[in-house]
């Protein structure tokens, strides 16, 4: 009876091994899978900055994730680019931003291998198309707005020895709101001028069609914003989180949901017949003494800066382009800004120099 007893232990003894060393062997054997991507098969409007990415079911080793198993190409071409492992994620970041408009194809191929070196069943293949606009972007159109240097809602002051070339207008507050100006207004005028203001200075307190024309441009100022505001299908979403310092920007439309910094010197380059549009759903905050710079043909009439919230220009520093902002624009002692500053609510200078490009 004992004998039996051992031997019917002994049995299941087996079985549990067996069983045991059945799942060890079946999960060598498990074939890995993708189980997603990023972007999306067939999915179309993609920024032309974004990172491609597969995602696995498991594990791969990482000594077999590669560009000679991940690769990118548009039509026939190869893009240039690095790949990154990392948890379940091989990432493709291109060298380079895609192209507007063009359809890329993105490829995981069986040489990517599990830990437990298991190959993928089959090559994945997918595609997507960038956004942007293949043939550029339009201006903005400012409208009368375009006439300003300086166009504002509720004031417009200025501290020290500033100099403004071109014309500044303010509605619907009076007159009283330009400050440190020291206005010079002949009787029945219907502008004022000033000895810092290469220009004409206007405000609705003032002789007709003074009132009525500035009315028009601050309604062309609100229109330019939203025009701004909501162009889609950008080229360039969040790039580099924000913190564009130091970098070269080509013409295209840009998105950020956060603040956008330049604490180092920026270049923007390209064409006389190109455009940048800069949609900025916070700040926007230039350093001391840091630069914005054109390369190229670039012009600073094209070059449009949309900011929800306030921007703010550090001191000596230069800035180029057309500022759209919903609440105020200050700049601090000695920047300048080949460009235009439009708010819709004050302008505040000290010492600063502003050129309305032509």
């Amino acid at each position: 009876m004992r004998l039996k007893n051992v031997f019917s232990i002994i049995a299941m003894l087996l079985v549990v091994f067996m069983f045991g060393c059945t799942k060890v062997d079946d999960k060598t054997s498990v074939t890995p899978t993708v189980t997603s991507t990023n972007p999306q098969n067939n999915v179309t409007g993609v920024p032309r900055n974004t990172a491609v990415e597969f995602t696995f079911s498991e594990e791969m080793d990482p000594l077999t994730i590669n560009t000679s198993t991940f690769s990118l190409m548009q039509g026939v071409t190869t893009v240039p680019g690095v790949v990154s492992y990392s948890g379940t994620t091989a990432t493709f970041t291109p060298s380079d931003p895609l192209a507007a408009v063009t359809t890329y194809t993105a490829t995981m191929t069986t040489g990517a291998k599990s830990l437990t070196g298991n190959s993928l069943a089959n090559n994945n293949v997918w595609s997507f198309t960038t956004g942007g606009t293949a043939s550029g972007l339009s201006v903005v159109n400012l409208g009368t707005a375009g006439n300003f240097a300086i166009l504002a809602k509720t004031e417009v002051s200025t501290t020290g020895t500033t100099h403004i070339n071109g014309d500044i207008g303010i509605s619907p507050a009076a007159a009283t709101f330009i400050t440190g100006f020291a206005l010079i207004l002949p009787a029945g005028g219907a502008f004022s001028t000033s000895a810092l203001v290469t220009g004409n200075i206007y405000a609705p307190t003032y002789a007709s069609p003074t009132p009525a024309n500035m009315t028009t441009a601050i309604s062309n100022m609100e229109t330019a914003y939203t025009d701004a505001a909501g162009r889609t299908l950008p080229d360039f979403t969040e790039l580099y989180a924000g913190n564009i310092g130091g970098k070269t920007l080509i013409p295209g439309l840009y998105k950020w949901s956060s603040t956008v910094l330049i604490p180092s010197s920026i270049t923007i380059s390209g064409s006389a017949t190109d455009v940048w549009i800069f949609q900025i759903s916070k700040d926007l905050t230039v350093s001391n003494a840091v630069n914005v710079t054109l390369s190229g043909a670039a012009l600073a009439k094209n070059i449009f800066w949309q900011v929800a919230g306030i921007t703010s220009m550090g001191t000596t520093s230069h800035f180029e382009g057309n500022i759209l902002c919903k609440t105020g624009i200050t700049f601090k002692t000695g920047a300048s800004m080949n460009g235009r500053a439009l708010a819709q609510t004050a302008v505040v200078l000290d010492a600063n120099a502003i050129t309305k490009p032509q």
